[in-house]
């Protein structure tokens, strides 16, 4: 098991992979979430896509995770969860995010939002967008994310792929 989460750490290390992508879907459960192959369209997840315009395909899952934990939920970064593997193939991997990373940004507003913006942009050691206005803009995508996965009875994953 060990070699699988290399994989999908891989980047890391070196400030992410080359070409690798991820798409955000949500799904009611694993079994279903494992049968979403690598060819489907965003339309074709039922809306619950994140980032319809691409900007998220080069947000790494687990970077998403600390965003919302440390920047809303004050969760230090090594104790952020780690994301649970569904499936892993050859060409891709599904991934299922906590609930803990999209419940927590149901209930705030806008300057909760802000505030979460400012505290990721200023957290040494770590990856992913480092402007706070970039940061805010992710987590109000991710927060009609969350709206979209309650509403839907989904819960979080994401595709990866090269």
């Amino acid at each position: 098991m060990n070699h699988v989460a290399d994989r999908l750490r891989a980047g890391s290390r070196n400030g992410g992979r080359v070409g690798v992508t991820y798409k955000y879907f949500g799904a009611p459960d694993g079994a279903t979430a494992a049968r979403v192959p690598i060819s489907m369209r965003p339309e074709e997840l039922g809306g619950d896509e994140l980032g319809m315009n691409g900007m998220f395909t080069k947000i790494k899952p687990e970077t998403m995770a600390a965003m919302v934990l440390t920047g809303i939920e004050g969760v230090p970064l090594h104790r952020v969860p780690p994301l649970e593997l569904v499936v892993l193939h050859p060409d891709y991997a599904v991934v299922k995010l906590p609930m803990t990373v999209v419940d927590p940004l149901r209930g705030i507003g806008e300057e909760a939002v802000g505030a979460a913006a400012f505290i990721w942009s200023t957290v040494p050691d770590r990856g992913g967008p480092r402007d706070a206005f970039n940061v805010y803009q992710l987590l109000h995508e991710w927060q009609d994310f969350s709206h979209r996965l309650h509403e839907a009875g989904h819960q979080p994953y994401c595709l990866v792929w090269p």
